[in-house]
């Protein structure tokens, strides 16, 4: 489809999408930086403050497949563009949060735009280009949550140390208007069908596909939480390295996300399953070698850089659920989102109890490894049943 206003430029269009995704990313990823700074100044303790880290998780879990059933009628460029201004809102009504309580609301109601937005982003971005090129363009697109973890978290925990954490809230606010604002003029007018309706959108949730998918991503995605959530702190205890160095290696996991969300996709877009299953098999494996990375900081930053790399399953997942969901695409294409945020609570909780039990740090790399393995599984019976059946479908003709 082209736009009213100009001839659409897939690159443009793209690129707008992604500075959505960049909020996004920017304020998930940099609210766990500045929690020790806003649990200080609204006067509760840090476990308490944890909670509000989990009020954004639960507003993606439920908001993608409200939102995306609602909207499923509406053209999806007017969709982007509403989603990024309640997101823009919830954001700066988070910088001037008063207590915990309201603090706690405001970043539920950011967490629901999240899932939708991913959703109705890669439908429009898949759009732009040849089937052939879809899941490369959703990488692209989602380019923009993983240069938020190079650029945008630090700059936001730079900036929040500096000035205040409110600002920090205040800046990705500004960015989600300029979202809206690029969207509105690069994006391209997506009609939805026409005979798309809600229950429709719900019938995807009939399809056993769809949950494999889901399950795949929900528990094999945990592995890379599962470590992520406790490296700095393994880092400190384990590795001995100095506050400053925690950077780099938070650095090097981000360059890994980009770098697999621009390579993976070329290899996905000319055989999909089997690149999933080849990253749960990467990702078990560099899970795996945490424990042993944690042991001088130079192989520990180059184990973060290839767990990053398995972050694209993200993306590969993303494409096999519109392409399992029928003409349920939006909200397939939304609870993808809902299933990463399940796996950013699984990973995390797991890990926490082999620590809490006494097995140290470094057991979050095997619990990350076991999760990786497990998502393996459920991709394994995702391709079996789709094998059966295909045969089962060439025996009736």
């Amino acid at each position: 489809m082209t736009s009213a206003q100009s001839p659409v430029r897939p690159a443009l269009a793209i690129f707008a999408l992604a500075i959505g995704a960049f909020a996004i990313g920017t304020t998930e990823f940099a609210t766990m930086t500045l929690l020790p700074l806003f649990a200080a100044d609204l006067h509760i303790d840090a476990p308490t403050a944890g909670h509000v880290i989990s009020a954004y998780a639960l507003g993606v879990v439920v908001g993608a497949p409200i939102i995306a059933s609602i909207s499923a009628r509406m053209e999806k460029r007017r969709v982007l563009i509403l989603l990024m201004a309640v997101f823009a809102l919830a954001n700066g009504l988070t910088a001037f949060a008063p207590t915990y309580g309201s603090m706690m609301l405001f970043r539920f109601i950011s967490g629901l735009p999240h899932g939708a937005y991913f959703g109705a982003a890669a439908i429009v971005a898949s759009a732009l280009v040849p089937r052939s090129k879809r899941t490369q363009a959703v990488g692209r697109m989602f380019l923009g949550l993983t240069v938020a973890t190079i650029f945008g978290v630090p700059a936001a925990n730079w900036l929040g140390q500096a000035v205040g954490w409110r600002w920090s809230f205040s800046v990705v606010a500004t960015i989600a208007v300029t979202a809206m604002v690029m969207i509105s003029r690069f994006a391209p007018i997506h009609p939805a069908d026409p005979e798309t309706n809600p229950i429709r959108e719900l019938s995807a949730l009939r399809r056993g596909q769809v949950w494999l998918t889901l399950a795949t991503g929900a528990i094999g995605f945990g592995g890379l939480f599962a470590v992520y959530t406790y490296t700095a702190s393994a880092l400190l205890d384990v590795t001995h390295v100095s506050a400053y160095f925690i950077p780099v290696v938070m650095a090097a996991f981000g360059v890994g996300f980009t770098a697999g969300n621009i390579v993976v996709p070329y290899f996905a877009d000319r055989a999909l399953m089997p690149t999933a299953g080849a990253l749960l098999i990467w990702s078990a494996a560099a899970l795996a070698w945490f424990p042993s990375a944690l042991q001088h900081p130079a192989t520990m930053a180059l184990d973060a850089f290839l767990i990053g790399i398995g972050g694209a399953l993200g993306t590969v997942l993303q494409i096999r659920l519109m392409d399992v969901s029928g003409h349920a695409q939006a909200l397939s294409a939304a609870l993808n989102h809902s299933a990463f945020n399940t796996a950013n609570a699984l990973g995390p909780w797991l890990a926490g109890i082999t620590i809490a039990a006494g097995y140290g740090w470094a057991s979050a790399g095997w619990v990350g490894c076991a999760l990786a393995l497990a998502g393996l599984v459920f991709w394994a019976i995702s391709v079996l049943a789709e094998n059966m059946s295909d045969a089962a479908q060439a025996v009736k003709k």
